[in-house]
């Protein structure tokens, strides 16, 4: 779910269009607001110059067009798009607000989407310029273009797997902070659902540990019925976790600690000895570093270099011959997992958001049949808007992959659940071998520049030969 504004940006008083941009953009783009400038992303345009990429091309569309901009002239479109708390990550609330972005200006006009982290709801912030990319037309905003926005919004919402606004007549042009976040509390479902975010955040190992963070966030929990339920002391009725949906239910808790343990939560041992690559240091003299810095990187490629042989010794690789091998066998298997955890990661997405379009369709078939029997009226669209969408969107992401027969939930849950374990199971190697690839590349890379420092001009055979030689030594 995502509520929507637009709001036309001008210049106002005593503001510059430059100005104008540049507050704008730099309130957007907070590095504290946007997990250090990590959420932000940008169409035709580069995010740490779009002010001046804006103004630019305005110019160039008062040069090309003779039309000059007045004081009430529109210079930027500015769209807050925003979650409901706990459906949705940044990452996907940053892609879904680029997508946004794109289908609503149809690619014409360049763009930055910032999404900010920093309250209950992550919601992003749109900016796009109101000049085209040719320069030579302006973005016009249109009557009931907020309620096309929304609706292209409700349709991608639809589209990942997220719930869409029931009642948007309720709303009145608010945004969540407004709607649902700042003047009007949480419901019991949502402040549960950003308390598993929050116990998730501290990395518990185990699915015991995070109903212990849970009991210390002050919720009561009984588990020893067959679904679990979260209840706050003023809370009549307790919340049942399955009824939460999405990445909330009990499932889906355990499997995101699972990934996580796996995925890195755990530090694999590896050797305290694992080279560095050692420095050039000729480059960063004609970068302009002095004598001091010379002397502290020629002490650190002595470390580093012995911290190699070292390395070499401790894994036997004391031939050069061998040690390209490895390295050359480490990055064929990494290349090899990488494509495979990709194909497994496509087949688990693919296979989720197959559930959810038959649960959408299932859920809202009867009301599509009505608005059919009611003549497509309007009157019945408006009051059943969400369903109508959902049921669209679900019927078209099924002709769009050919589907004539659906598969039922169960079938593609039993699909889900080797593929999920293939997964899991070569995550394990795949860090692993990720590990030693670094480890054997950056041996291989130091030894290959203290050759190629140590005998420059010589021809290739002599090269091969120090290095034998070389190897021969610390046997």
């Amino acid at each position: 779910m995502a509520t929507t504004r637009i709001i036309p940006l001008h210049t106002g008083k005593g503001r510059s269009v430059a100005k104008a941009l540049s507050d704008s953009i730099d309130y957007m783009a907070n590095p504290f607001k946007t997990d250090n400038s990590e959420w932000i992303s940008a169409y035709e345009c580069d995010a740490r110059t779009a002010d001046n990429e804006f103004l630019l091309s305005k110019q160039q569309y008062a040069s090309l067009t003779g039309r000059s901009q007045g004081k009430n002239d529109v210079i930027a479109y500015h769209v807050r798009q925003s979650f409901k708390p706990g459906e949705v990550t940044p990452e996907d609330a940053n892609r879904i607000g680029y997508e946004l972005a794109i289908r609503f200006t149809k690619g014409k006009h360049a763009f930055i989407v910032c999404t900010h982290t920093d309250k209950a709801h992550i919601h992003n912030h749109i900016v796009w310029n109101s000049t085209t990319l040719d320069c030579r037309k302006k973005f016009r905003d249109f009557f009931r273009s907020g309620r096309a926005l929304r609706r292209c919004s409700d349709i991608l919402c639809a589209e990942n797997g997220l719930s869409v606004i029931e009642n948007p007549k309720q709303r009145h042009g608010k945004d969540y902070g407004k709607w649902l976040g700042d003047d009007k509390p949480l419901s019991y479902q949502d402040r549960l659902r950003f308390a598993i975010d929050t116990a998730l955040e501290q990395k518990p190992a185990t699915f015991e540990e995070f109903l212990s963070l849970m009991r210390t966030a002050g919720y009561e929990i009984n588990d020893r019925r067959k679904h679990i339920t979260f209840r706050l002391p003023e809370q009549k009725q307790p919340t049942r976790c399955n009824t939460l949906g999405g990445n909330h239910t009990e499932a889906a808790i355990r499997e995101r600690i699972a990934e996580r343990r796996l995925g890195g939560s755990t530090p694999i041992l590896m050797t305290a000895r694992r080279p560095n690559l050692l420095i050039d240091i000729q480059a960063k003299l004609q970068e302009g570093k002095g004598a001091g810095y010379e002397r502290w990187a020629k002490l650190h490629n002595l470390k580093q270099m012995a911290q190699t042989l070292i390395y070499l010794q401790e894994k036997g690789l004391d031939d050069y011959s061998v040690l390209e091998s490895k390295a050359s066998a480490a990055s064929a298997r990494f290349n090899e997992l990488s494509e495979r955890l990709k194909e497994l990661e496509e087949g688990l997405a693919a296979n989720t958001t197959m559930q959810k379009h038959i649960v959408n369709y299932s859920k809202t078939r009867q009301t599509y049949i009505d608005y059919r029997k009611a003549g497509y009226s309007k009157k019945f669209k408006e009051l059943h808007e969400a369903d109508i969408i959902i049921h669209q969107v679900a019927k078209k992401a099924f002709d769009e992959l050919g589907v004539k027969k659906l598969p039922t939930v169960a079938m593609l849950r039993a699909e889900y659940t080797p593929l999920l374990d293939e997964k899991k199971h070569i995550y394990k190697e795949y860090k692993e071998v990720k590990v030693e690839m670094r480890e054997l590349l950056t041996a291989k890379t130091n030894v290959d520049r203290l050759f190629n420092s140590s005998g420059q001009g010589q021809e290739r055979g002599t090269e091969r030969r120090d290095r034998d030689d070389y190897t021969h030594e610390i046997k």
